[in-house]
């Protein structure tokens, strides 16, 4: 994270720099995604979940797209090509948001359990929030959100959840110890409430 301040007549301006990288699992998610945190005035870039250590440097934070993985039925093939992103993870204590099948590979990482879910959801979702942490600061208890997914996290060891709906018990969680958050539902459409500010509440952290 980078500061300077600026000044206009008497008043005193903070202006933080914070750059959040997108890693993009191949899918219009990951453009969503770059689109809302320019829109943020966030420094972004989107680059291949492929992408070598030696890429991922001087960043705030790190979000990992949704995509069209079908990771509770084994076929993630891109799962196996992450791992750069994973190392920076274990490696760096900096904030990590993972969206949709991008939840479940962050929680595969961790030893967590993904498989088919009970009730697939497409469209629109009450999401029920238990507990507002940092992610969803200042946003209602019920709200709808958009959700595209046949699967599921249906265990999550060492993470705490935050939201869930009438058909899916984790549907935002948060690591105990590390800032690293994950919705199954898709934060960067226009169909979710209280989007934006979901990810404005993701890049705060970024700037601490």
């Amino acid at each position: 994270m980078r500061a300077f301040t600026l000044v206009y007549g008497l008043v005193l301006v903070l202006v933080v720099n914070v750059k959040i990288l997108v890693a993009d699992l191949g899918s219009q998610w990951g453009h969503r995604i770059y689109r809302t945190l320019r829109d943020l005035n966030v420094e972004t870039k989107m680059l291949p979940v492929d992408s070598p250590l030696s890429e991922i440097t001087d960043v705030d934070g790190l979000v990992f797209s949704g995509g069209a993985l079908r990771i509770g039925k084994g076929e993630d093939p891109m799962a196996a090509n992450c791992g750069s992103y994973m190392d920076y993870l274990d490696e760096k204590n900096i904030p990590f948001m993972g969206v949709c099948a991008g939840q479940q590979l962050i929680v595969l990482h961790y030893g967590g359990e993904v498989k088919p879910a009970r009730v697939p959801e497409f469209g629109n979702v009450e999401l029920i929030v238990d507990d507002a942490d940092d992610l969803f600061a200042g946003l209602p208890e019920k709200f709808t959100v958009w959700a595209s997914h046949n699967d599921e996290v249906f265990k999550a060891p060492g993470f705490k959840t935050l939201a869930h709906s009438k058909d899916v018990p984790i549907h935002a969680f948060k690591h105990e110890k590390k800032p690293i958050y994950g919705t199954l539902f898709h934060p960067e459409v226009a169909h979710t409430q209280h989007g934006e500010e979901i990810y404005a509440n993701f890049v705060k952290l970024c700037k601490r």
